[in-house]
């Protein structure tokens, strides 16, 4: 396949006023052309076996960049790891980083969190959102619970991107793991507008009764002045 060949098959297929609504939500330096992500896994999955080929092309296009990690994300977890890093490196935003979610992570968890560590280590605000949000995604285990609350503890949250994922992490283990979270939460060592963030969050969620939510407001750090 060739990079002109892709591009032509995503403007046959884009919506501008798709393309209007994206760009207020999604800050990137690439071009939005407007493809719903329907269409985008649909041609990922038209590309499975081209991966290489694919990845040699430019990001220029959010939805190039998309393709590339949809691809990559449905491959072997072997396969799967030995992209991961290139994948990571080549996002720009939040939309691109929470969508890059790979099934085949949920049968080895524990060999895919020594590979967190290493990716957590990258000088990249995109890398570390990623290794929030997939803690929150496949590790809400108990067993697991302490490392996601070291990564949200040691994360720095001066970062937009990084302050929402550590609050959406800490309201993620607080919704699931009750009176660990809420442990957790007084411990305060998140910043005081993400602690109050996460609670925020917390208490938006209706898997939550009435009284936990009254103990969450009894623990929001006032004066919050970051």
């Amino acid at each position: 396949m060739k990079y002109f060949e892709l591009l032509e098959k995503l403007h046959s297929v884009k919506d501008e006023k798709f393309a209007v609504f994206q760009r207020k939500l999604i800050f990137t330096r690439q071009t939005i052309l407007g493809v719903r992500t329907p269409l985008l896994r649909k041609i990922a999955k038209e590309y499975r076996g081209e991966i290489h080929s694919l990845m040699a092309f430019p990001d220029e296009y959010y939805e190039v960049t998309f393709i590339k990690l949809a691809i990559v994300s449905s491959l072997p977890y072997e396969q799967f790891v030995l992209w991961l890093e290139q994948c990571l490196l080549r996002v720009d935003n939040w939309a691109t980083c929470d969508c890059f979610k790979a099934k085949c992570i949920l049968e080895n968890k524990d060999d895919f969190l020594q590979k967190l560590q290493r990716v957590y280590a990258l000088d990249n605000l995109y890398a570390k959102r990623y290794v929030l949000v997939t803690m929150l995604s496949y590790y809400m285990d108990e067993e697991y619970l302490e490392t996601a609350m070291e990564y949200a503890r040691k994360t720095p949250t001066d970062e937009y991107y990084l302050h929402m994922a550590v609050a959406w992490l800490t309201a993620e283990i607080v919704i699931k793991h009750f009176d660990v979270g809420v442990e957790f939460l007084k411990e305060k060592a998140l910043s005081p507008k993400t602690h109050n963030k996460a609670i925020q969050k917390a208490i938006e969620s209706y898997r939550l009764n009435k009284e936990q939510k009254e103990i969450l407001r009894s623990l929001k750090i006032k004066n919050n002045v970051r």
